[in-house]
């Protein structure tokens, strides 16, 4: 198969920020954040088969998850364990956020 080794897609490269920053000069009060080395939580679990989802109408406020696994776990419990890791994920990246913020801040106190 072709796929990159496993690492690859979870492991940021060394000199290559997690969460990056790029104003939009041509909108006003746009921009643009890349978040490096993620992908659907579901698809981290060597259980989980199939995930995916889809938004059946634009105007209808809902997505559909479907989930198919192992018979070592059910859809319920991925679902409920890929919760819990996104929920990790995010306070991790709430402090990555927040620490570049703060970096950036004190360059601009700083005068650079």
């Amino acid at each position: 198969m072709n796929a990159p080794d496993r690492y690859e897609r979870f492991v940021v490269p060394e000199g290559t920020k997690k969460v990056s920053y790029e104003r939009d000069t041509k909108i006003v009060n746009a921009a643009a954040f890349t978040i490096e080395r993620e992908e659907h939580t579901l698809h981290r679990d060597p259980n989980v088969l199939f995930a995916g989802y889809k938004l059946p109408h634009p105007l209808q406020y809902k997505i559909i998850v479907r989930i198919q696994t192992t018979s070592q776990s059910s859809p319920t419990q991925a679902y409920t364990q890929a919760i819990d890791d996104l929920d990790k994920e995010l306070d991790y990246l709430k402090k990555s956020f927040e620490d570049e913020k703060n970096r950036y801040e004190e360059k601009l106190r700083q005068g650079y």
